[in-house]
């Protein structure tokens, strides 16, 4: 992956409690443009990150990722498609805070996150990590979550209705609701299309988090989903 311009793989001291290079500058240093730019967090082979940024050119898309070879197929994808408007991170979304500045974020994309059954605080939509968030996103950015999992979008719904979040749109069943947004039908990640072949639900939910307000966690929520969803 050193061959590819378009991935950052920054070492653990580069990162710990210090702010990488591009961070606030990543528009005007790397995609050498004032256009607004979107996270992919978890994103595995990039399928989104790859999947918006054909879609909409005028927009800078950055994929995170801990899993190298993971990234390096959506790198040699975006590469081979010669999209100049994708980049890519390969670092632990526990420094995301090092590589994004205020109002630096438009939007997020959690598509098909790890849902964390028994530590709700390492879901990526958890209090936590929007607490993390809030401190990159732009003032009415959303966040979008794409799973299969009914306790991760559940618990995030939940998270959204007790903090009071601006709930724009939810659904138990993507493909069989009107209303939702293009690229939420329209792209598919390879897991989702073997989800799809089960017979599996695909959830969706997007929210805007108010950037001045501290996140809680639906503590209520957590003790009934430890009896509910209980392995």
């Amino acid at each position: 992956m050193k061959n590819f311009d378009h991935v950052f793989q920054p070492g653990f001291i580069e990162v710990f409690q210090k702010d990488f290079y591009l961070k606030g500058k990543w528009a005007q240093i790397h995609f050498r443009n004032n256009n607004p730019v979107i996270l992919e967090l978890g994103c595995g082979k990039g399928e989104y990150t790859i999947g918006l940024a054909q879609e909409n050119p005028d927009i800078n898309y950055i994929g995170v990722d801990i899993k190298g070879a993971r990234i390096w197929r959506g790198a040699k994808t975006a590469r081979e498609k010669g999209l100049k408007n994708v980049a890519f991170i390969r670092t632990s979304i526990e420094h995301i805070n090092s590589f994004f500045d205020q109002n630096e974020i438009s939007e997020i994309w959690l598509t098909f996150s790890d849902p964390q059954p028994k530590k709700p605080k390492k879901r990526l939509s958890s209090s936590v990590f929007i607490n993390r968030y809030q401190k990159f996103l732009k003032p009415d950015a959303i966040i979008h979550i794409k799973t299969d999992n009914i306790l991760l979008f559940e618990y995030s719904l939940a998270l959204a209705r007790i903090n009071e979040f601006n709930i724009k749109t939810f659904t138990n069943n993507v493909y069989l609701s009107d209303g939702m947004p293009k690229a939420v039908k329209e792209i598919q990640t390879f897991y989702e299309k073997q989800f799809l072949s089960a017979g599996k639900c695909i959830y969706y939910l997007e929210f805007i988090v108010p950037p001045d307000k501290k996140t809680t966690e639906p503590e209520e929520f957590n003790k009934i989903e430890s009896v509910k969803y209980r392995e």
